[in-house]
């Protein structure tokens, strides 16, 4: 049994956040990325040496995902962007919903096969107007875009499980955990409901090797855990009302790292939370599905799809 309940996380960067989201592990540099939405920043941290680093995004960063020649793909408020840390230049890859101007692009994740997911949500979070989406690469380095989902007010997620046969989704004000079954060629089938949550919402998802999803609380000061068949473990506190989401990382990926925001929580609340919105760790038992970077083009995704 996982214990990882048990132990106390503990700050490694008090980055103060307004709303930090979307850590994601870099195995090409060993660190760890993640975004500050409201704060318009993306985040490095490396834990060998300390060190962390920040850049301003030109718009809201829902996040980022690295791709395999170093770059990274950042999900920005209207569109995919390659992002260069070594420059800090942004690149429009691919325009997502300019027709809706009130919606902003949120979380994502690689699956095992390279595909990126995520999920775009209404900035004034009023309107069921988001929906989910899959990218793969296209000839050359474009990217085919296809929309999977729709009716969300806030997506959350999405995640894989280990066997690549599930993805579950999260609609957070409605506080459901989706699961659908995802076929090998990325066809989402039979929505169901997996989890509901009554205390706080469900934030960003994330599965661990043993198919275990850890789960950010909104408003609820805690990771929380289920098992592969939808029953709650136990979960694990944080100091800070917003816990958004995990990632595993390290070179066991047994290190946990969480982000937490500031936003929305009372001065009063802060004073006895003064880290929240920085970046926390702990060991963990298990170790997390092993991070698959987004392939540089149309050969490399054929590449990796063929070695699977």
């Amino acid at each position: 049994m996982n214990t990882a309940a048990l132990l106390q996380p503990h700050c490694v960067w008090d980055a103060r956040a307004e709303l930090g989201e979307g850590p994601v592990w870099s195995v090409r540099e060993q660190a760890l990325y993640f975004v500050d939405i409201v704060g318009q920043a993306i985040h490095r941290f490396h834990p060998e040496s300390g060190q962390h680093a920040s850049w301003s995004a030109p718009q809201r960063p829902g996040f980022v995902v690295p791709v395999s020649d170093g770059t990274l793909i950042c999900g920005l408020k209207d569109g995919l962007y390659g992002f260069d840390p070594a420059s800090g230049r942004f690149d429009c890859m691919v325009a997502v919903e300019r027709e809706l101007p009130g919606n902003r692009i949120n979380d994502g994740c690689v699956d095992s096969k390279g595909r990126l997911w995520f999920g775009t949500m209404d900035d004034g979070e009023a309107t069921p107007s988001g929906a989910l989406y899959s990218v793969t690469r296209g000839k050359g380095r474009t990217l085919d875009v296809l929309r999977h989902d729709e009716g969300y007010v806030v997506t959350n997620g999405p995640a894989v499980s280990p066997d690549g046969t599930k993805l579950y989704h999260n609609h957070s004000p409605a506080g459901i955990i989706y699961v659908f079954d995802l076929a090998p060629d990325g066809a989402l089938s039979n929505r169901r409901v997996f989890a509901r949550v009554t205390d706080g919402y469900p934030d960003g998802v994330v599965v661990d090797s043993a198919g275990t999803l850890w789960v950010g609380a909104w408003n609820g000061g805690r990771v929380m855990r289920f098992a592969p068949d939808g029953t709650e473990l136990p979960p694990i506190a944080l100091p800070a009302v917003n816990v958004t989401k995990v990632a595993f990382g390290g070179p066991d990926l047994r290190t946990l790292y969480v982000t937490t925001a500031r936003k929305n929580t009372p001065p009063d609340v802060l004073a006895r939370y003064p880290q929240a919105g920085g970046l926390f760790s702990l060991r963990v038992d298990v170790p997390g599905q092993e991070p698959v970077a987004f392939p540089v083009d149309e050969m490399d995704a054929l590449g990796d799809i063929a070695l699977d």
